[in-house]
C-alpha cells in the first residue's frame, strides 16, 4: 500500500519583503482534523491585509514562515472529519477561517473548522462568495457588536461604495437605522438602492458641515488634514 500523501498546488511564501516571494508550488494536501472539513476551493478573496502580510506585516505576528497566503474562500466540501456532522460532501461553502493565524486559502485545497463556515447561497457566485467573509465581517461588527446599531440610529458610512461601506450600508439599515452614505456622485444610485436614505458626494461638500447629529460613524477612507481621501472614498 502506497503512503504517498497527495499533493495540490499552492501560492506559498517563503520569504517576508514583496510580491516576488510569492510562488505557484506543489505541496502536500492538508488532512481533515476531527471537525473540520476539506474544502476544494473555487475561488479566494484578495483583501489587503493579503497585501500587508507579504510584506511582512501580519496581524500580531501570528504568522510563520512558509506561508500560504489567503483568508476569504469559497468552494466544495470534498471530506468531511471526524466529529463533524454541520455539512456533508457536496456542501457549497464559504467563509473566513482561523484569522489572524494561518489559514492556506490560495490554494487547492484547505483544511477548515467547519464552525468558521457557512453555507453558499444558491444566488451568488463563489466569486461573490469570496469576496465576502472579511469586509461582511467586518461591517456587521462595527455596527452591530461595537456601535450596538438598532432602529432609529442615525449611521454615517464614510466609503459607502467600497468593499465595506456598501455592505455596511445594508447592514444598517437591515438593523432599522437611518444611512446616511458618502461616497462620489457617479455611486450615489448604487448606494441608493442599497438602501441609503441619504447620500453626499465628499468631492462638493464638506461632510462635517452636512452632518453634525450622526449617532454613528464608520469611518473606512481613514487619514487626516493631509489625505485627499480623507473626506470619501470609493
Amino acid at each position: 500500500m502506497s503512503t504517498q500523501k497527495a499533493t495540490m498546488l499552492a501560492i506559498l511564501q517563503n520569504e517576508w519583503g514583496s510580491l516576488d516571494n510569492v510562488k505557484l508550488t506543489q505541496v502536500p494536501r492538508p488532512e481533515p482534523l476531527p471537525t473540520e472539513v476539506l474544502v476544494r476551493v473555487k475561488a479566494v478573496g484578495v483583501n489587503p491585509i493579503d497585501y500587508h502580510t507579504a510584506f511582512g506585516r501580519g496581524y500580531m505576528n501570528a504568522l510563520t514562515l512558509p506561508h500560504i497566503p489567503g483568508w476569504d474562500i469559497s468552494g466544495v466540501v470534498e471530506e468531511v472529519g471526524f466529529g463533524t456532522n454541520r455539512f456533508k460532501v457536496g456542501d457549497q461553502v464559504f467563509g473566513f477561517p482561523r484569522f489572524p493565524r494561518a489559514a492556506g486559502g490560495y490554494a487547492e485545497y484547505i483544511a477548515v473548522p467547519s464552525r468558521q463556515l457557512a453555507l453558499k447561497p444558491a444566488n451568488i457566485s463563489f466569486e461573490q462568495a469570496a469576496a465576502l467573509p472579511v469586509s461582511g465581517l467586518t461591517a456587521l461588527q462595527m455596527l452591530a457588536d461595537v456601535a450596538q446599531v438598532g432602529p432609529g440610529a442615525k449611521v454615517l458610512v464614510n466609503g459607502a461604495a467600497g468593499g465595506v461601506g456598501h455592505l455596511a450600508v445594508q447592514i444598517a439599515k437591515s438593523l432599522g437605522a437611518y444611512v446616511i452614505a458618502v461616497a462620489r456622485k457617479e455611486k450615489h444610485e448604487f448606494v441608493k438602492r442599497l438602501g441609503a436614505d441619504q447620500v453626499i458626494d465628499y468631492t462638493t461638500s464638506v461632510v462635517t458641515d452636512e452632518v453634525r447629529d450622526a449617532d454613528v460613524v464608520i469611518e473606512l477612507a481613514g487619514g487626516g488634514d493631509n489625505n485627499p481621501d480623507a473626506q470619501g472614498a470609493a
